[in-house]
C-alpha cells in the first residue's frame, strides 16, 4: 500500500528559493532532540515509538474489552475531554456512517460523548436519552479530578448502577486512568471496575493509540490493528535516518516553520473536503494548539469544513489579513459512488455535470479553491490521504504527531506541556468556593467588587 504524501510546492512558492531545504539541519537537529531524549518535555515522549511497540496480545485484550461492551450495550458513553476523547472521536466520526444514529443501525452500539463540557442542558439531554437504552462508559481521566469528566462520571455512574443494578453495572463500565494513583484509579480499584492505563509518558493530546482512543474505537466497530499497522508504517516513514526529501514529516515542520518564522504566516487553517474530518481537524487542533502555543509563540491553528465555509469564512481568508496558510487534507477515493442526475427541464442549470461523480465536482471546488487562494496571497500545502480508512487514518494520527514534536522543537518551546491550560482551573475552583483555594477566592471576589 501507498503512503500518504505531501505537496508543499503552493507554499514554497512564497518563499526564497531553497528557503525549506535550507531548514535541513535545524529540523534534523530537532528530531534528534526526539530521538535522543534530550528536548524540553522528554518525560512525555512515550509517544514517539508507540505504534512499532504495541503487540498484538495488548490490541486483543482492547479487543476483548470492547466485544464485551458491544454485546452488553446499545449505547456506549464515553466520557473525557481534550485529548481523552478527540482522538477517539476523529476516528469514529471518520470512518462511521453519518447517519447511523438516525437508522438505528443494530449491528454496532452508538457512540457518544460527555464530560467534555460542563452544559446542563447537555447532560440534562443525554441522561434523558439514556433512560430506556442498555448503556455502559468508558471513563477516560488520568486523575479523576478534571471538572467537566469528574462530574458527568459521576452522574453517568448513578444512572448507570440505577437501571443495570450495582453488581451488573460493573461490566459495562471501565476506566482508563493512572496505573496506581488518583480519584479514577481509588474509584476503579474500589467499584472492581475493568480498567486500562494511561502510559505517563504519554500525554493526553498524544494518546490516541493507547487504549484512550483504542478501546472507544474497537467499540465502534473499527479495526484497532489496521489502524495501529498505518500508525506504525508512518513511523517507520518518517524516522530519523529518512533523507529530509522523502520525510514528509520532516518537510511538514520544515515549511510551516519558515512561513511562521520568515513570511509573517501566524496562522493555519487544517481544511477539508470531507465532513466526515471535522473532527479529526478538531483533534488537529488541540495537537498543534496546546504543543505550540506558549512563551509567546505559536502558529495559531484554526479549522474550515470546505466547501461549506466557503461561504462563511471564504471572504476572509480570500481577502483578509494575509497572516495565514492553509494545509488541506484531502482524501484521493471516497468510499462510495454517487452520479448527479441529468434532468429534462434543467431549471438548475447543471445538466452540464450529469453523468459525473459527486466527487469529481468535489475536487474540482477543491483544486479551485486552492488555486483561487493562491493567487489571493494563501500559501497552501496538501497532505494526500488515498482513502478514508483505519489504515490511512493510522498513518495521518502519526504524521501530525511527529511533525508536531519536530515543529515544537523548531519554535524552542516545551511541545509536551499545557501550563497555561490550569490558569481558568484556579478561577474556576476559586469561584466555586472549592476547598483549599480560600486565598485565591478572597482575591477573585475582591477583585469583582
Amino acid at each position: 500500500m501507498k503512503n500518504i504524501s505531501l505537496d508543499i510546492t503552493k507554499a514554497a512558492s512564497f518563499l526564497k528559493e531553497g528557503a525549506v531545504k535550507a531548514y535541513e539541519k535545524e529540523v534534523k537537529i530537532a528530531q534528534e532532540t526526539l530521538e535522543n531524549g534530550t528536548c524540553p518535555g522528554n518525560d512525555f515522549l512515550g509517544w514517539l515509538h508507540l505504534p512499532t511497540s504495541i503487540t498484538p496480545a495488548f490490541l486483543a485484550e482492547i479487543q476483548a474489552v470492547a466485544d464485551t461492551l458491544r454485546a452488553k450495550c446499545e449505547v456506549i458513553v464515553v466520557a473525557g475531554i481534550g485529548g481523552s476523547y478527540l482522538g477517539a472521536r476523529a476516528v469514529i466520526e471518520a470512518l462511521g456512517n453519518s447517519f447511523a444514529w438516525l437508522v438505528n443501525d443494530k449491528s454496532n452500539p452508538t457512540i457518544v460523548f460527555a464530560g467534555n463540557n460542563i452544559g446542563e442542558d447537555y447532560l440534562y439531554e443525554l441522561s434523558a436519552y439514556l433512560k430506556d437504552k442498555k448503556f455502559g462508559v468508558i471513563n477516560i481521566s488520568k486523575s479523576g479530578t478534571t471538572t467537566e469528566t469528574a462530574l458527568a462520571f459521576r452522574l453517568l455512574k448513578k444512572q448507570c448502577e440505577d437501571q443495570w443494578g450495582k453488581e451488573a453495572a460493573k461490566d459495562v463500565i471501565v476506566a482508563i486512568t493512572d496505573a496506581t494513583k488518583g480519584a479514577a484509579r481509588a474509584a476503579a480499584d474500589k467499584e472492581g471496575y475493568k480498567t486500562f492505563i494511561i502510559p505517563d509518558n504519554v500525554g493526553g493530546r498524544f494518546s490516541v493509540l493507547t487504549p484512550v482512543g483504542l478501546l472507544p474505537i474497537a467499540c465502534a466497530g473499527f479495526d484497532i490493528t489496521t489502524l495501529v499497522k498505518g500508525a506504525a508504517d508512518m513511523e517507520q516513514a518518517t524516522g530519523l535516518n529518512v533523507p529530509f526529501e522523502e520525510n514528509i514529516a520532516a518537510q511538514y515542520a520544515a515549511v510551516r516553520n519558515v512561513l511562521y518564522q520568515e513570511a509573517g504566516k501566524k496562522i493555519e487553517i487544517v481544511v477539508n473536503y470531507q465532513p466526515k474530518l471535522h473532527f479529526f481537524s478538531e483533534w488537529w487542533k488541540q495537537l498543534y494548539g496546546e504543543s505550540e502555543g506558549k512563551d509567546g509563540k505559536g502558529i495559531f491553528p484554526a479549522a474550515c469544513d470546505f466547501t461549506t465555509d466557503l461561504h462563511s469564512m471564504g471572504q476572509w481568508i480570500q481577502e483578509g489579513e494575509r497572516s495565514i496558510f492553509e494545509t488541506i487534507i484531502s482524501i484521493e477515493k471516497p468510499e462510495h459512488e454517487v452520479l448527479f442526475p441529468h434532468d429534462e427541464e434543467n431549471l438548475d442549470g447543471l445538466n452540464f455535470l450529469a453523468g459525473k461523480r459527486v466527487d469529481d465536482v468535489n475536487k474540482m471546488a477543491e483544486l479551485g479553491t486552492l488555486l483561487a487562494h493562491v493567487d489571493g496571497g494563501v500559501p497552501n500545502i496538501r497532505v494526500v490521504v488515498p482513502q478514508l480508512n483505519e489504515y490511512y487514518l493510522g498513518q495521518l494520527i502519526y504524521f501530525f504527531e511527529i511533525a508536531c514534536g519536530i515543529s515544537g522543537n523548531l519554535l524552542a518551546v516545551n511541545p509536551f506541556n499545557q501550563p497555561g491550560v490550569e490558569a481558568y482551573k484556579k478561577n474556576m475552583f476559586a469561584l466555586l468556593d472549592k476547598p483549599g483555594y480560600e486565598e485565591e477566592s478572597k482575591k477573585i471576589k475582591e477583585r469583582l467588587g
